[in-house]
């Protein structure tokens, strides 16, 4: 199996922007050292509590101070920028990374962003499509360019001068692009099947229930069908809120206590939900009322903590739940104890995952439908 790491992230508002940013590329660092296979980060533009207001700079920062995990924007929110310079910085960051970039991609779910953006009452998928198309055919057209939708147009007609180079794009590192990387959240994602349609690989986000994120596999086996695409359980990424601690009182103190980082995570997550009218991403029964959906109950199903041996087993159940994914995404969270915070990547890679190795080592490297 391969292990990978995702944070948006959410941290205390109390806390210095300065600490958290700097914990957030240690974190990042060291799964590189660890050997975390990808490391993505999130991206908000109006949220005190997710401060890294742009996945492209962020990772930029680590460029050259990882060597050989693949960083992934995680994602960029289409709708919030323009096509161009979204295709611009992604390349340049993919030249950084001399090809260890996954681009990550997504119409944005916070509402405060539309808003501040004005893209709150446009249709922000129309939006999301448009811009994406738009990069690609930056990506494989030449200057001039002469796109043209309905949110945005591209043209270098007036200005291009191939001569000095003036008016083309940069293309990126790796030929035709990034890996395109989407996160679903949603039970029986039709974005899955689109995706994988065009050879895009998904993430199944670590907030939502096992029996839904199990859902994305047929719509992705049915997306790769479409596309003529084998599809295997090497690229299906399922992510989940993991506390590991060399003891399960530890971790079950870290996980669930007043003050904890998994607590506020979801407390956090909880209240935007419900104000987006998004709850059903954690109910078990789509009809149950929203009054039943309370914090201890998210806790409950969505965050797996206790020592290696024990997290080791609480994933091989998860995997009977959502089919046999071979590539576990680790969700980064705040480390308000700096030392546990650590302490859990690094059992998570040193001691969960040989027995994780072990337990599936009869699984054939790729798994076709």
């Amino acid at each position: 199996m391969k292990l990978s790491f995702f944070t948006m992230p959410i941290h205390p508002l109390d806390k210095p922007v300065a600490q958290s940013l700097k914990e957030d590329r240690e974190a990042f660092i060291l799964a590189d050292q660890l050997g975390f296979a990808e490391a993505y980060c999130g991206e908000h533009t109006t949220d005190k509590a997710e401060i890294i207001t742009s996945c492209v700079a962020f990772l930029a920062s680590l460029a050259y101070e990882t060597k050989n995990i693949r960083l992934g924007t995680g994602t960029i929110n289409m709708p919030n920028s323009h096509p161009a310079r979204i295709a611009a910085e992604v390349a340049m960051l993919d030249h950084m990374l001399e090809g260890r970039l996954n681009f990550g991609i997504s119409p944005g779910g916070l509402m405060s962003d539309a808003e501040i953006f004005g893209s709150m009452d446009k249709d922000r998928n129309a939006m999301f499509l448009e811009s994406i198309n738009m990069v690609l055919d930056i990506w494989a057209g030449e200057s001039p360019y002469d796109l043209k939708g309905e949110f945005w147009e591209i043209t270098t007609g007036r200005t291009s001068n191939m001569d000095i180079g003036q008016g083309e794009i940069i293309k990126p590192f790796q030929a035709p692009h990034p890996p395109i990387v989407g996160t679903a959240v949603a039970p029986f994602s039709k974005g899955v099947t689109a995706m994988a349609a065009r050879g895009w690989q998904p993430i199944s986000g670590n907030f939502l229930l096992p029996k839904w994120a199990a859902t994305h596999w047929p719509n992705y086996v049915e997306g790769c069908k479409q596309g003529g695409i084998t599809p295997s359980y090497e690229d299906w990424r399922v992510a989940k809120n993991i506390c590991v601690a060399k003891d399960e009182a530890t971790a079950r103190a870290y996980a669930r206590d007043p003050g904890s980082p998994y607590v506020y995570y979801y407390s956090q997550l909880l209240t935007k939900m419900r104000a987006g009218k998004r709850l059903n991403l954690f109910k078990e029964d789509q009809n149950m009322p929203d009054e039943d959906v309370t914090l201890d109950y998210v806790l409950d199903r969505l965050v797996i903590h206790g020592d290696p041996s024990s997290v080791a087993d609480q994933v091989l159940k998860l995997r009977e739940e959502t089919g046999p994914f071979q590539h576990l995404v680790y969700a980064g969270h705040d480390w308000t104890d700096y030392d546990l915070g650590r302490e859990g990547m690094i059992l998570m890679a040193e001691k969960v995952m040989p027995i994780l190795d072990e337990a599936t080592k009869s699984e054939p490297p790729a798994v076709a439908a």
